[in-house]
């Protein structure tokens, strides 16, 4: 297999936006062997489809996780169930699993009853995906992948927690606004003036509505999909049975995720468990320890737990495009 510089993986996928000279001058090479490594991990699919982190709560949107069971049994199966699954607008994330469910979509609706049309309109054009279980999703803590790292300055400029969901007051927001925001949607990566071409804005003023929508906290980073598995990763998500919970172990717990480099994700959410802890690392021992530890630190609050493989994402979005039909 090919040794990629995982420093570079980190730092372009943390920031889709990131400028050539930026990443030179951290990373101590030169723009055209960077342009060359960035060329290589996207033609191989190391990283691969940009997506903007939006704070969909500032639009009155619940966040809705569904986990499949059985949903397909063949390759050619899963293959078009996925392609059905990526055209449709109110889905925004789609991954596989291994375990109890093989496969998990995220749909952003306005409300429980719009979600349950729209869940109900893909089982009725995919009948195999009978078999599911639905979530809530309350809050998610977005971590850096620190594990990637050799050296921590490298974590310098890039933001240690990203928070969204929850309860949120409402923003308004104008046409132009609207503009760039399905603009980023389309092309998180996009330079201000290939994001002003498509706005039919001034470079200017797309710059100054970029910087009011971060201002606002509706856009809090732009990112890539990384592909563990084609970097010998393991990725599991860990699910959680939480009892007796107060603020001082939510805090500690909190706290725990934020200092542990191989978590990359918590959620919050309402269901079969509360907690869902996405866990990062290049042994699989490491990950058997970690959340050996997690239990055994919180033996107090963990009523029951599970976990299962996570493979790969084929779509990860964090606003529907029907907004903007």
């Amino acid at each position: 297999m090919t040794k990629f510089n995982r420093d570079l993986i980190f730092l372009y996928s943390e920031n889709a936006r990131a400028r050539l000279k930026d990443l030179s001058s951290k990373l101590n090479k030169t723009p055209q062997r960077l342009k060359y490594s960035i060329s290589a991990l996207e033609s191989q699919k190391i990283v691969y489809n940009p997506y903007c982190i939006f704070d969909y709560a500032y639009l009155n949107l619940l966040l809705f996780r569904v986990y499949f069971k059985s949903s397909y049994v063949s390759d050619k199966d899963k293959e078009e169930i996925i392609r059905k699954l990526v055209e449709n607008n109110y889905i925004t994330s789609i991954y596989e699993l291994s375990g109890e469910f093989d496969l998990a979509i995220e749909i952003l609706a306005p409300n429980p009853s719009r979600f349950n049309r729209e869940l109900r309109k893909i089982i009725s054009y995919l009948p195999s995906l009978n078999k599911f279980k639905v979530v809530l999703n309350l809050l998610t803590n977005i971590y850096p992948k620190s594990y990637l790292i050799s050296n921590a300055h490298y974590l310098d400029g890039i933001k240690k927690e990203i928070i969204i969901g929850g309860d949120k007051e409402k923003l308004s927001f104008n046409d132009n606004e609207l503009n760039v925001i399905k603009c980023l949607l389309d092309n998180p990566s996009a330079r201000l003036a290939s994001l002003a071409i498509k706005s039919g804005l001034n470079v200017k003023t797309v710059n100054t509505i970029l910087k009011d929508l971060k201002n606002k906290k509706l856009v809090k980073a732009c990112k890539h999909i990384v592909d563990t598995d084609k970097l010998d990763i393991h990725k599991f998500r860990l699910f959680l049975k939480i009892n007796h919970i107060n603020r001082e172990k939510s805090l500690r717990l909190t706290d725990f995720m934020l200092k542990t480099n191989e978590i990359v994700q918590m959620n919050k959410t309402v269901g079969d468990w509360d907690i869902e802890i996405d866990i990062e690392s290049g042994n699989k021992e490491t990950v058997r320890k970690l959340i050996a530890k997690i239990r055994e630190d919180f033996k107090d609050i963990i009523e029951d737990f599970n976990s299962m493989e996570f493979y790969k994402y084929y779509k990860r979005s964090y606003l529907p495009k029907y907004l903007f039909e």
